[in-house]
């Protein structure tokens, strides 16, 4: 049961940028932009992001609980400063409409993210192997988050 427990903490404490999502409307602000042919429906970012928060609650959980104590305060504070710059994100491009700044968060975002699992890879395999969906997509998001600044 204690196991559970964990792993609920680590899904929650990786579905926290959501918040940060809900609390910004995107209305008819984005609509207006220019964006490439390329870019998904809006409908895509939903169910991709919720599969994504859950595949980095389980690295996290299986980073925790596996390579012992030993640096474990470096590597989940990278952990959670990725956390906190995905959940900067919204807020900056839909919120504040600042598309160079979102820019900029996507990029250190990215590094962040490579350096997890990079550190993750040291205590789990299985942990640096769940993030690399994520990183995968923070890639084509700094991709299009470029575009979009570019033609607008």
């Amino acid at each position: 049961m204690k196991r559970v427990g964990i792993v609920l903490l680590f899904l929650g404490i990786a579905f926290l940028p959501s918040f940060g999502a809900m609390a910004v409307k995107t209305g008819g602000w984005y609509a207006a932009l220019n964006t490439p042919p390329w870019n998904p429906p809006a409908w895509v970012f939903g169910p991709v992001w919720t599969v994504l928060y859950i595949l980095i609650g389980l690295a996290g959980y299986f980073a925790w609980t596996r390579g012992g104590r030993r640096g474990r305060l470096t590597v989940f504070a990278v952990y959670g400063l990725q956390l906190l710059l995905n959940a900067l994100w919204t807020p900056l491009f839909f919120g504040l409409h600042r598309i160079d700044w979102a820019l900029a968060d996507l990029a250190l975002l990215w590094l962040l993210v490579l350096l997890c699992i990079g550190l993750f890879s040291r205590r789990s395999r299985l942990a640096a192997g769940l993030m690399l969906p994520y990183f995968l997509w923070i890639s084509f998001a700094g991709a299009l988050n470029a575009v979009i600044w570019v033609m607008n």
